[in-house]
């Protein structure tokens, strides 16, 4: 299959690319990465009159360390993200997970921005973010605003984003000390999408207590499934193997798994709540160890 015609435009700057979309709205697609996008307009299903090409603007790329957080540019690569030790021992829970998404080509060109504006249910990075408690920087050509990660996801393929913005930044709040994290799927193979996959965060307090937990799902709904009520219980005491096995399984009875042509909703369930499990007891581990 081929696209349907288009027009393409390279843009010039941020501003440049910004206008184009507030002229031409919905019928405008941003090209970053074009893992998800040309893919969708080869079979037909995405039919933009409009291409704004956005790879030669270099400010959107980078990692970028502040006071009180990371910010990642929506124009970064993954293959950027997995090579930068730096950033790999600050989110350790994003550097477990990178591996796990498509294939290397994939990696090198796909963007952090287009993976979170595209809002695929079955990836990773949406759940992870939802886990991190990230922010989301939009702009449009007269005004931005921030989003949190919890509230940009509305739907299968669909955000928070309007017609005439883009993702520009994501701001990646630091952990708090004595903070484990982890990240596990499972998938018929290497590089598909995840029956099921679970993002755990886990800080520990004074005797070992627990202070915050975070439990964050991909590849069950039409969103990132964001469980950590499930394990509210847990705050203010320490993370047994008996309560984590609890916080499991109460997570499988708040989700609502479609299944799919790769597993039945009652499988998907049982992977959560293994997985669920065992995220949580090496997130504790990690925690205690220190890293």
């Amino acid at each position: 299959m081929k696209p349907a015609p288009f027009k393409y435009v390279a843009a010039s700057s941020l501003q440049h690319a910004l206008l184009l979309k507030a002229e031409h709205g919905e019928e405008a697609k941003f090209l970053a990465g074009g893992q998800s996008l040309l893919p969708t307009m080869n079979f037909r299903l995405a039919r933009p009159a409009v291409v704004i090409d956005i790879n030669g603007i270099e400010d959107l790329a980078g990692i970028h360390p502040l006071d009180g957080g990371t910010r990642v540019g929506a124009l970064t690569r993954y293959r950027a993200l997995q090579r930068d030790a730096v950033f790999a021992q600050g989110f350790p829970l994003i550097a477990e997970a990178l591996p796990h998404i498509a294939h290397p080509q994939i990696r090198n060109r796909g963007t952090i921005g287009g993976n979170l504006s595209h809002a695929d249910p079955a990836s990773e990075l949406p759940a992870i973010m939802v886990a991190l408690r990230a922010r989301l920087r939009v702009q449009a050509a007269k005004q931005q605003r921030w989003i949190a990660a919890s509230d940009f996801f509305k739907g299968a393929l669909t955000t928070d984003l309007r017609s005439d913005e883009m993702l520009v930044e994501i701001d990646l709040p630091p952990a708090k000390p004595r903070t484990g994290s982890c990240f596990m799927e499972i998938a018929r193979r290497r590089g598909d999408f995840a029956i099921a996959g679970a993002a755990a965060m886990l800080t520990l307090g004074d005797g070992d207590k627990c202070i915050d937990i975070r439990l964050a799902f991909c590849g069950i709904g039409e969103t990132p499934v964001d469980a950590s009520s499930a394990a509210g219980a847990l705050i203010g005491h320490q993370p047994t193997e008996a309560a984590i096995r609890d916080i499991a399984a109460s997570a499988q009875t708040m989700i609502d798994p479609g299944g799919n042509v790769h597993a039945t909703a009652d499988y998907q369930r049982h992977v959560v709540g293994v997985i669920a499990e065992r995220a949580l007891q090496t997130a504790c581990q990690r925690a205690r160890d220190g890293h």
